[in-house]
């Protein structure tokens, strides 16, 4: 049980990264499930999209919810793409990466954005929610 990941990036992220996974589970009172984080590159997240989504390009971060009791399921976070974005943002990778775990983790517990409106408010209020709490407990 637990949380395992699994770096291909590149980065040596993994252990920091295991710890913002720990901490946002116990935010919102999963203590306890599983889950698994794989970190990896602009190439390795394309060929995951255009396996799984039919899109062939990179994304950000991908989730793959398990309909299990016990395990919430795998994320997929391109390193890559959150230093770019980080930039963009003007915020650091590691932020940037924080709210790509979260992000991820909410699409694992059944919050979506896609059709926006209420659905986008309350992913992106729980979104913050979660920062704030990976803020409070310094990993961000």
């Amino acid at each position: 049980m637990g949380v395992s990941v699994r770096d291909e990036s590149g980065k040596r992220k993994g252990a920091k990264i295991k710890k913002m996974a720990e901490a946002a589970l116990r935010v919102l009172g999963l203590k306890g499930r599983e889950l698994s984080i794989l970190l990896t590159d602009d190439i390795g997240i394309k060929e995951l999209n255009r396996l799984y989504r039919k899109k062939d390009k990179p994304t950000d971060v991908l989730s793959f919810p398990m309909d299990d009791a016990e395990v919430l399921g795998d994320i997929v976070i391109s390193i890559e793409r959150a230093s770019a974005q980080a930039l963009a943002y003007k915020v650091s990778t590691e932020e940037e990466t924080a709210r790509l775990l979260s992000h991820g983790l909410l699409h694992l517990i059944g919050h979506d954005h896609v059709k926006g409106g209420r659905q986008a408010k309350e992913m992106k209020a729980e979104e913050e929610a979660l920062m704030r709490g990976l803020k409070e407990e310094g990993l961000i």
